[in-house]
């Protein structure tokens, strides 16, 4: 019987899953009853199942998720006022699939960003692709990508993800650079990407944020018209993990 040697084929072709369990299969009399077809079937779950927790590793390892978060553990408290049924059906991710947006706004500490991060980690999970910025740290990088020639590409790396998170939105007007740089951003992912704006400020003070009334109403019309509101309330949630 070519135990060893078939093991290390498996190992050599990187077929970890395999591997493990046929290691089981042989130290264990469990599968004895079992005919080929049954037990190579189990291999091949195996070793499925270990390529889909790597691609989802991968895919959070890109994310740069801000918090470590997930749908599960949101808080539904009363005083938040968070639509339960509504975060489930975004949980669902159809929106993802027919590239509509997410905005959610609230007062410091209402948990805007960490349930950015669960739609971002539940996305990652339902194998989309996904990226969290700061709005800040986005606008930083794209300026060093227009000052050192790779600012298209990586509007096409942007325009290549799934979800776009932009967490901290509005926490300082933008300069006419920034503002352009949005548009491009907004503008290449209408109906082709979804994207989540994370704001203290709300929905109706954008316009200012933006500054330029021409370049504001075609960014927040690319924005709202199809996208899914959350406002949170309430008290600060680290004043009460604090308390």
């Amino acid at each position: 019987m070519l135990t060893n040697p078939t093991l290390d084929k498996l190992q050599r072709l990187r077929l970890t899953g395999m591997y493990d369990a046929y290691r089981e299969q042989l130290e264990s009399s469990r599968y004895d009853a079992l005919g080929f077809d049954d037990r190579f079937a189990l291999l091949l779950d195996r070793q499925e199942a270990e390529q889909d927790t790597r691609r989802l590793q991968a895919r959070l390892k890109k994310a740069k998720l801000r918090l470590s978060a997930c749908v599960e553990d949101i808080d539904y408290r009363k005083s938040r006022g968070l639509n339960k049924t509504l975060v489930q059906a975004l949980a669902d991710c159809h929106w993802l699939r027919s590239h509509e947006n997410c905005i959610i706004t609230g007062p410091t500490g209402a948990g805007k960003s960490y349930l950015a991060c669960a739609f971002g980690n539940q996305a990652c999970r339902r194998g989309f692709t996904v990226r969290h910025f700061r709005a800040l740290r986005l606008f930083q990088e794209l300026a060093i990508a227009r000052a050192t020639g790779r600012y298209e590409r990586m509007l096409r790396g942007l325009l290549r993800t799934d979800l776009i998170i932009i967490d901290d939105w509005g926490t300082a007007l933008l300069a006419d650079e920034e503002r352009r740089d949005l548009f491009e951003v907004i503008e290449d992912r209408y109906d082709r990407g979804s994207t989540l704006i994370a704001a203290q400020v709300p929905i109706e003070h954008w316009h200012e944020t933006i500054g330029d009334p021409t370049l504001a109403d075609a960014i927040l019309d690319r924005l709202i018209h199809n996208a899914h509101t959350i406002t949170l309330k309430g008290e600060s949630m680290r004043k009460r993990k604090d308390s």
